[in-house]
């Protein structure tokens, strides 16, 4: 397989971050272009993977996490207590015949992201 995916595991519930809003960016010399915006599924992942065999391209690429959003909604914390709103991770993807897995794992005050499989 090859291509690009991600999910998001909320920790401080132990279960995937569903409704889960992310925003996936071309970070190229030209600049920052929007490429799509995505909602996580009841298992914190996307319907489809980001690129797929067909359409995996060599680049810089941003995907924003809107964690603050969902924290709020979620958790039902207030604006005013949030510690996270975006959550930008920016990745290299250089080899086309390898498989990219961003994923996020957060929780109200910390988180952490690999390069997975």
């Amino acid at each position: 397989m090859t291509g690009l995916t991600t999910h998001v595991l909320d920790l401080t519930q132990g279960k995937p971050a569903d409704e889960f809003e992310i925003s996936f960016y071309s970070t190229q010399l030209s600049g920052k272009e929007l490429i799509a915006n995505f909602v996580t599924n009841s298992d914190g992942r996307l319907d489809k993977p980001i690129f797929d065999k067909y359409n995996i391209q060599v680049g810089w690429y941003e995907m924003v996490f809107h964690a603050g959003k969902y924290l709020s909604v979620k958790h039902k914390m207030k604006v005013t207590d949030l510690f996270f709103d975006n959550i930008s991770i920016s990745f290299q993807i250089n080899d086309l015949k390898q498989h990219y897995h961003v994923p996020l794992l957060l929780s109200k005050f910390g988180y952490s992201t690999y390069r997975g499989s």
